[in-house]
């Protein structure tokens, strides 16, 4: 057995509580997804695939190449391809063939696409807001900064 496969555990009540963390950061994040998905359909009858590409194209106004759009949002470049496509055909993305590469397309959202993120962000502010409310300013600190201590470890 190689090291990054093999660990001692050193306190098997920590580890335990560890594990304790891990299956409620999963089901809390479920529960927050889930009424996401929820708030996203009823509202603006979307999904939440669609919203995080029309997320990542707002951020990045002058576009992206297809491979980087899937890059960016950890999927194949089958599932993005679909998803730009009915994005396109509703007029909220365009696609444009590369000059440099006719194979490569870059994909933009269009101002129909960004006035309507501009809405679905302040909304899911909100939501967040509000599924978050007991959670303290304090408690919000500690937490990313565990969260990124646990991507930064592994």
């Amino acid at each position: 057995m190689n090291t990054s496969t093999s660990h001692r555990i050193e306190d098997d009540h920590l580890a335990r509580q560890r594990v304790r963390l891990w299956l409620q950061m999963l089901k809390a994040t479920r529960h927050v997804e889930a009424a996401l998905r929820e708030r996203l359909r009823e509202g603006y009858g979307t999904t939440l695939p669609r919203f995080d590409v029309l997320a990542t194209l707002h951020s990045r106004p002058d576009g992206m190449r297809m491979s980087e759009l899937s890059q960016h949002l950890v999927v194949s470049n089958g599932n993005v391809t679909g998803l730009v496509d009915r994005l396109v055909a509703e007029g909220l993305v365009e696609r444009e063939t590369l000059e440099t590469d006719r194979r490569a397309f870059v994909v933009r959202i269009t101002e129909t696409g960004k006035a309507l993120m501009d809405e679905m962000t302040a909304s899911h502010l909100s939501w967040i807001d509000e599924f978050l409310g007991n959670v303290t300013e304090a408690d919000v600190a500690r937490g990313i900064s565990i969260m990124l201590d646990i991507r930064h470890n592994g």
